[in-house]
């Protein structure tokens, strides 16, 4: 994935060959390797331990487990974006819209985010069958075809 230039701030940023367009605003992403820092990352300490603080006012986090957070969170925005490119390239289009992240997330990561895009309702996951569930079933079949 191609990193955008930290020093653009036109809003538009060109991520894996896809130009955001249309009022979508896209963030420049990190060099690899770093977190949080007063250049980089999606998130830095100062808003995690914000949110943590929503959480639970009295928790305190070692240095090690906010690099730790800090940096997954880099990684899942990256990987979630560079996902939505490859869809958007996918359509051959040079627009990233809100259904390619949709769908990455979707797919990749079985979440939905609502108020996004379509406010159709998404079918339900059909319900995985038990092996006792099925042997119930074969035996109600075996009663019947004796009737």
């Amino acid at each position: 994935m191609n990193k955008a230039n930290p020093n653009d701030t036109s809003g538009n940023s060109n991520a894996g060959g896809t130009t955001a367009q249309a009022g979508a605003r896209v963030t420049a992403l990190p060099a690899q390797g770093t977190t949080g820092g007063p250049s980089g990352g999606v998130i830095d300490r100062r808003r995690l331990q914000e949110l943590v603080k929503e959480v639970d006012p009295l928790e305190q986090m070692d240095d090690d487990v906010e690099e730790t957070l800090l940096t997954i969170a880099d990684n899942f925005i990256e990987s979630v974006v560079s996902s939505a490119c490859m869809m958007a390239k996918h359509r051959k289009s040079n627009t990233l819209e809100v259904k390619d992240v949709q769908l990455c997330l979707e797919r990749n990561y079985n979440m939905w985010v609502p108020g996004f895009g379509s406010e159709e309702l998404r079918p339900y996951k059909k319900a995985t069958v038990t092996e006792a569930h099925r042997q119930r079933l074969a035996l109600i079949r075996k009663t019947l075809k004796k009737s």
